[in-house]
């Protein structure tokens, strides 16, 4: 049920963004529990003039490369999980792209279940409200 966003430069190839998508995926189906086959992802890669960002927050310093991930999910996840969502996500990435930690900003939407349709113009989750 995620619909996941990834927002990164056009410094990295397309591949690298796909590849940025898939492990994304694959953290959330390990630390969430999201079901085989529901990836929804849009990743857009952007113009260094399409970010408006910091050099740095909260003693973070960012470059070029930094990757905005952004996933709507439903109500219900724990703190904890979480925080270990969070954490596997950016092992995972610095560890597979050797992505820089302090690039890798994360944004969890959580909405009710009665907010998803994934088409025919139903609500799939209407049993689960």
């Amino acid at each position: 049920m995620p619909l996941v966003r990834i927002d990164l430069s056009k410094k990295h190839s397309e591949s690298f963004a796909q590849e940025v998508g898939e492990i994304v995926y694959q953290v959330m189906r390990e630390q969430i529990n999201v079901p085989n086959d529901d990836k929804f992802q849009i990743i857009t890669r952007h113009d260094s003039s399409e970010f408006n960002i910091p050099q740095s927050y909260l003693g973070i310093e960012y470059s070029e490369g930094i990757i905005f991930i952004q996933a709507t999910i439903s109500f219900g996840r724990s703190i904890e999980l979480k925080k270990n969502l969070y954490r596997a996500i950016c092992d995972s990435l610095v560890n597979a792209l050797g992505v820089r930690p302090q690039d890798i900003f994360i944004n969890l939407l959580e909405v009710n279940k009665e907010n998803w349709s994934f088409g025919n113009g139903e609500m799939h989750y209407a049993d689960k409200v």
